[in-house]
């Protein structure tokens, strides 16, 4: 299997991984002018789980070191693979959490709180099961990101044409959710084997934690998103009729955007082997910053913006920047 050599590819890894995270929802936007949330999301998961088959076949199964794909998953014992199963039924159930806050409070107000607990807590749980990396630099970085996302969701409020009372039920799935989204990653790394080259028997490679945790969010989503599509929390009820009548186009723009998730999340677990979990899922993290840029630029959701947004959004850009930096330097 591929098993990256240095950390300055790691580094590049996890910056592909927040590439990754801040632009596949750009996929769902391009699907909402046709196409519900509930039915574009089923095909997000399967783009996940179709992903996560193809590297166990490419790069999980090739090179000398390490351990084969197919043969890693036969000597897999229950228990870590259990943990990566968990890790998919955590990840898909914040991850509806938080796209149902997005949708009741607002983005600025759930991505915020929702990613900010996420990026804090998930360091938090991650260094302290693999403490790798220099402490003060970590989380002084990821201090200036969580000012960062704090200052993009003034931003957004001050574009707000009115303000509204934020409903008590947003923030609410908002904080539990970005909970969730903090533990998801540790019960996938729980699962893996500690040394890439020479794997521990009964551990799982990245290759096949990745798999069994895209299964894991297949098999919850039968209960999740089924739940979600009777009682959506906007809109009218979805049926699984209407998802068979979608077109190609639909279908495989749902496809396209779990799959970019899925590179972002393989590239992420493969780079924790140089960099560590904690230094990994942080820098993954930062596809905040890259989302932001999606926005400003792309979707002009700043267009014509109120006195102080544009310096708003400079200083976020720049705090980003910096704590990334001092991320990257925190394991160097």
């Amino acid at each position: 299997m591929y098993i990256v050599e240095t950390y300055s590819v790691a580094v590049i890894l996890t910056v592909i991984t927040m590439l990754c995270w801040g632009s596949w929802a750009n996929t769902q936007k391009l699907a909402a002018k046709t196409w519900r949330f509930e039915l574009f999301y089923w095909d997000y998961v399967l783009g996940i789980l179709l992903f996560s088959v193809i590297l166990g076949f490419t790069l999980g199964s090739t090179g000398e070191k390490g351990m084969g794909f197919v043969e890693n998953l036969r000597q897999a014992e229950w228990s870590s693979i259990t943990g990566a199963l968990i890790g998919g039924v955590v990840f898909n159930l914040a991850n509806i959490l938080v796209a149902a806050a997005i949708a009741i409070a607002g983005m600025a107000v759930a991505f915020p709180v929702g990613i900010g607990i996420a990026l804090v807590l998930g360091v938090i749980v991650n260094y302290i099961a693999t403490p790798q990396g220099n402490a003060s630099l970590l989380f002084t970085g990821v201090a200036l990101i969580a000012v960062a996302i704090i200052l993009d969701a003034i931003a957004y409020r001050k574009k707000a044409a009115q303000a509204k009372k934020v409903p008590t039920k947003g923030i609410v799935l908002s904080v539990v959710g970005g909970v969730l989204m903090a533990l998801f990653y540790r019960f996938v790394a729980s699962s893996m084997v500690t040394n890439f080259e020479q794997p521990e028997a009964g551990l799982l490679t990245p290759y096949t934690a990745v798999f069994i945790f895209a299964i894991g969010i297949l098999i919850s989503n039968f209960l999740f998103n089924t739940i979600l599509m009777k009682r959506p929390f906007e809109g009218t009820p979805v049926t699984y009729s209407q998802y068979f009548k979608g077109n190609f186009k639909e279908h495989f723009t749902g496809i396209l955007g779990g799959m970019i998730w899925c590179i972002g999340m393989s590239l992420s677990i493969i780079a924790a082997g140089k960099a560590g979990f904690a230094i990994s899922y942080s820098l993954g993290q930062g596809a905040t910053l890259i989302a932001a840029l999606w926005g400003v630029f792309i979707w002009k959701e700043f267009k014509n913006p109120p006195k102080g947004v544009n310096a708003l959004l400079t200083l976020m850009f720049l705090l980003f920047v910096g704590g990334l930096g001092l991320i990257i330097l925190a394991g160097s």
